[in-house]
């Protein structure tokens, strides 16, 4: 920012260092993006058929309606023509704006006081606010698509309107300009400076990167419970955690993390670590850390993952534990392949689990809720089209998809803040491990997406694995399910049902507040999130809500509760590993310190 002391001489010295920075970054932007390896172009956005059969639709029902259109055309233009004329006369007069009642009010993108001040700022925002309107009108007005494409339209109808935002580009974004002034225009400077660093770090891909890597080291201030790795194989690193109590339960604990990202989710910080609450309760506890894939994983599938995997380690638990049954934990995708496991042993007569708990873990995928865009055929054939050349689906693919069931806070909210405002990311855990992704083996990719999303198998005929037909009612250990509020990747409604087509006699269902991530990770510490409970399981998830009982403070102790009598009597603590099965390296071990490079 420039102050009454700077000189003529100065501001153009300070010019001149700003353009050679300039043109410097301009190098590096044009090498970072020759690097660039695209995902398949069927990934970008949907066939040309669903847009083709729009058309058709918006044609015909035009056809037989027209005034109905004709009224929304007419009311568009008219609300056109009469905000460009407000702004020319508060522009030519310095009147004052008539604010009335529009279609982004209270959006905070819109804060700055000269989106309403301003005529030239107002007038892109209504006009903005006018087009977003008609274009949603359009979409609602076509009648005679099914169920699948009109929610497909409304969705990437909805990704053109948060795309062409006036806050997404910087000659009509009010709080870019004034920081640019403010600076002498060093905000940009340093904004291209974040972006074509971002671009080096993802091979030309434009990931914004939403957390401070530099804040963060796995072993240091993320991820530090004590404990051990004592077990490694090609898919796997076991680890077992130091004891902090003088007695355990018998039963050791044993918890499968989701392979789409890393396991420290449950390890952040001291103050909100599962892992770390869970030894401190008196629980010899297991994790499972998954390897991060590349092109030699080409063809684990979900066979792989079950026995070398989740069988693998069940086995290992016992052994190094000398118990003949140990309880699980299994979240997001791992909780839909432990169900899988559990129908597995089942099948083969297998006792070795006493009982499973399940945090936001889906089995019944006939309802596709937000996926519904990304789970029809042209988008896993665009897919399939991916892993088939690179062996993995890569990791920035999966998190593009993430982030683009909530655009404007998870990509152009951060782009802005970082490429427009010139501004460092935050340090803040949560964000780091959501930047730390993995990738998905080809095989795996293509199972979970065609055998378990489209086909729904297993609550279906049944799915082939491992040389048995496994469903979801073969299921029959006692089972917990934790699931959130506002999950928008695995609706608790939708958890629900595949959660009481079990078998289990033993089983219980809570609905945490909050979603995915914070629904799960919250500890008693904070006393920040309540939940849901109801033994009544007969209705649908409705009803079982009707007759829930809400519960103040975080569900841990509950869960703990129900834990505690399916894990044995007291023993003396135990140190990790044995002598067949000695510590290989410390936790977090070395498979999750593998960053997604393709």
């Amino acid at each position: 920012m420039s102050t009454q002391t700077d000189s003529p001489t100065e501001d153009f010295q300070k010019m001149n260092e700003n353009l050679v920075k300039v043109e410097e970054l301009s190098q590096r932007l044009i090498k970072a993006l020759t690097a660039r390896n695209p995902a398949k172009q069927t990934l970008n956005g949907p066939s040309d058929d669903l847009f083709a059969k729009a058309s058709a639709s918006y044609l015909s029902e035009f056809m037989e309606n027209p005034g109905r259109l004709y009224e929304h055309q007419v009311e568009y233009w008219g609300k056109s023509v009469r905000a460009f004329m407000e702004a020319q006369q508060a522009m030519l007069q310095g009147g004052e704006i008539f604010e009335e009642e529009d279609f982004l009010s209270g959006d905070p993108r819109f804060a700055n006081p000269m989106w309403t001040s301003n005529p030239y700022f107002h007038w892109v925002k209504q006009q903005y606010g006018l087009n977003a309107k008609a274009i949603c009108q359009a979409v609602t007005d076509i009648d005679d698509l099914d169920s699948t494409e009109k929610k497909r339209l409304e969705y990437f109808s909805r990704q053109i309107i948060d795309m062409m935002a006036p806050t997404n580009f910087l000659g009509t974004n009010p709080d870019a300009l004034e920081r640019a002034i403010e600076t002498e225009g060093e905000s940009l400077v340093r904004g291209l400076e974040n972006l074509v660093s971002d671009l080096e770090a993802n091979n030309g891909e434009m990931v914004v990167r939403l957390a401070d890597d530099s804040a963060f080291e796995l072993g240091e201030n993320v991820a530090t419970t004590p404990g051990e790795v004592i077990y490694r194989n090609d898919l796997i690193e076991l680890i077992q955690y130091h004891p902090t109590t003088e007695k355990v339960h018998a039963t050791p604990l044993l918890i499968f993390p989701p392979w789409i990202n890393k396991f420290y989710i449950l390890d952040l910080k001291e103050q909100n670590s599962l892992i770390k609450w869970v030894v401190d309760q008196g629980y010899t506890l297991f994790v499972v850390s998954w390897v991060n894939p590349d092109r030699s994983h080409v063809d684990v599938g979900m066979s792989t993952y079950v026995e070398d995997g989740f069988l693998t380690a069940i086995e290992k638990v016992k052994e190094i534990t000398k118990q003949k049954q140990v309880n699980t934990v299994g979240y997001c995708i791992a909780g839909t392949t432990l169900h899988l496991t559990l129908a597995l042993l089942a099948k083969r007569g297998d006792k070795s689990v006493k009982s499973a708990t399940f945090f936001t873990a889906l089995t019944d995928f006939s309802e596709q809720g937000e996926f519904v865009p990304f789970l029809q055929d042209d988008f896993i054939d665009g897919i399939e089209e991916e892993v088939n050349t690179q062996g993995v689906l890569r990791s920035f693919i999966l998190g593009r998809t993430m982030s683009f069931l909530r655009s404007n806070d998870l990509i152009y909210k951060p782009a802005i803040k970082s490429y427009m405002m010139g501004e460092a990311p935050p340090a803040f855990d949560l964000l780091f491990w959501n930047g730390d992704g993995s990738n998905l083996p080809a095989k795996m990719a293509r199972d979970y997406l065609r055998g378990l999303c489209q086909k729904n198998e297993f609550v279906e005929g049944g799915i082939e694995l491992c040389g048995e037909t496994l469903h979801v009612s073969d299921v029959k250990v006692p089972i917990m399910a934790v699931t959130c509020e506002t999950d928008h990747i695995a609706a608790w409604k939708d958890c629900y049902r595949g959660f009481k087509q079990t078998n289990s006699r033993d089983k219980i269902f809570i609905v945490s507040e909050s979603g995915h991530i914070a629904g799960i990770v919250n500890p008693p510490s904070k006393n920040k999130y309540g939940y849901y409970t109801n033994d009544d399981l007969s209705g649908d998830a409705d009803a079982w809500l009707a007759g829930a009982k809400e519960q103040k403070g975080s569900w841990w102790p509950e869960w703990e509760e129900w834990l505690k009598p399916r894990s044995g009597k007291l023993v003396n603590a135990r140190t990790p590993g044995d002598s067949n099965n000695k510590p290989i390296a410390p936790a977090p071990g070395t498979y999750v310190r593998k960053k997604a490079t393709l």
